[in-house]
């Protein structure tokens, strides 16, 4: 059982949604605005939010920013604009997944459970140790010999995914489909981009790869350099 804020203006989606997930077990509470939906998930702590993008007062990636600029609470976007390039916006924004409308209940359901899937903490300490890098999935931070290393959101969702998977060759389809939730691919550059981003803060290059190394043709791999 999780808990749930849905933020949604449309009364009978918003009682279609909170049904789904009160009949799965979920606590559920729901908000008809954006800043009532972002005090809703300040007070409350939910393990998922449903975030409308057509909201009355405040427009849904707005909303997102703001709850991104206090917590990383997991975010499903329920939108009604099927745009591509606008879901990609939304996602390096800080969403976690998005549900297009209109939805049934049980495809909600379904996502919400895939999320805290992916979202669950791994291993007891909730942290993963690579060489002397150490990626700590609670509060989202890395430390590398010692020193803080700050990232951006994506850079964070990569590193720890590859993290999960040290030692392994992971691929650019799977990255972009764990990752950033683009099943079917994404911009050629994306992945290079944020590597390239990744290798800096780690204090490397593509040349002389500690941690990351690119394997031509197949993917990316996390190493630890001992």
């Amino acid at each position: 059982m999780a808990s749930v804020v849905i933020v949604e203006d449309d009364y009978q989606i918003r009682e279609l949604a909170v049904r789904a997930l009160a009949g799965a077990g979920h606590v559920v509470w729901s908000e008809a605005t954006g800043m009532a939906g972002l005090q809703s998930a300040i007070d409350n702590s939910p393990d998922v939010v449903v975030l409308d993008l057509g909201l009355p007062d405040v427009d849904g990636g707005d909303v997102l920013r703001m709850i991104r600029g206090v917590s990383q609470v997991p975010v499903i976007i329920a939108t009604a604009r099927d745009d591509d390039d606008e879901m990609v916006r939304l996602l390096d924004a800080g969403a976690d997944e998005y549900v297009v409308k209109p939805y049934s209940g049980a495809e909600l359901e379904a996502r919400v459970r895939a999320l805290l899937r992916r979202s669950a903490v791994v291993g007891p300490s909730n942290s993963l140790t690579v060489g002397a890098m150490t990626v700590d999935l609670r509060s989202r931070t890395v430390d590398l010999d010692g020193h803080a290393v700050v990232l951006n959101r994506k850079e964070f969702d990569l590193l720890a995914y590859l993290a999960t998977r040290a030692g392994e060759v992971v691929s650019r389809q799977e990255l972009y489909a764990e990752v950033w939730r683009q099943p079917y691919g994404g911009a050629d550059k994306t992945i290079d981009v944020h590597v390239s981003w990744l290798r800096r803060k780690l204090g490397e290059t593509a040349a002389e790869p500690r941690y990351l190394h690119t394997v031509r043709g197949v993917g990316i791999k996390l190493v630890d350099p001992s």
